[in-house]
């Protein structure tokens, strides 16, 4: 809680001192990010490794420190305006790995920070294809690290193809990276579940189904 305190102390600076074009600070925020994605998903943090008793504990006397930040860092994401396509592709994997925490209502705040980045980079460069890029690099590496699951999926395909199909120009090339991403995750998903089978042929097949 003592940390909490101190990372919303320094994104009230960030905020107040180096948000404006004069002013702004790229790794000052940058470290900011990397530090509030830290706090997140650091183990102490992950109640659902806990026991039911120690859980309700935690949660009775500080909440769940991981939706507070979290929520925080989808803040001063939108805070950055203008400046937010320094950020990408750099942040897409410490946003990735805050949406993979299995909270939902942090998971329904945080994902559509990937429509905005995507939106961020068709406004610069007519495509969003280092983000596109960045994320499936990234979702490979923290779905063999046991991240992600069924539900993490569902949404992800929800949340995205709603914003996608809202928007004039992404609504197609939107609908097909939403669709590819989905269909790699259930391939990695599948591919994390049978890796320790021993059946060859299974394991075999999911390989060249992720390839």
């Amino acid at each position: 809680r003592v940390f909490l305190r101190a990372i919303n102390q320094y994104a009230d600076m960030l905020n107040k001192k180096f948000l404006d074009q004069a002013n702004f600070e790229l790794q000052l925020w940058n470290n900011y990010f990397h530090l509030a994605v830290a706090f997140l998903t650091q183990e102490s943090l992950q109640l659902e490794n806990f026991s039911s008793t120690k859980r309700a504990k935690i949660l009775n006397k500080y909440g769940d420190m991981r939706r507070q930040i979290g929520f925080e860092i989808r803040d001063m994401w939108y805070n950055l305006g203008q400046h937010k396509i320094k950020f990408i592709p750099e942040m897409v994997g410490p946003i990735l790995e805050m949406t993979l925490i299995p909270e939902t209502e942090l998971r329904k705040a945080t994902i559509p920070i990937f429509f905005d980045m995507m939106q961020c980079e068709f406004h610069s460069t007519r495509s969003f294809q280092r983000f596109e890029n960045e994320i499936i690099t990234k979702l490979d590496h923290e779905v063999e690290g046991g991240r992600g699951d069924e539900q993490y999926k569902v949404l992800f395909d929800k949340i995205l193809l709603e914003h996608c199909r809202k928007h004039k120009y992404l609504a197609k090339s939107g609908e097909t990276f939403v669709k590819l991403v989905v269909r790699l995750m259930e391939r990695l998903l599948d591919y994390r579940t049978i890796m320790h089978d021993e059946n060859k042929e299974n394991r075999m097949s999911c390989t060249v189904n992720v390839l």
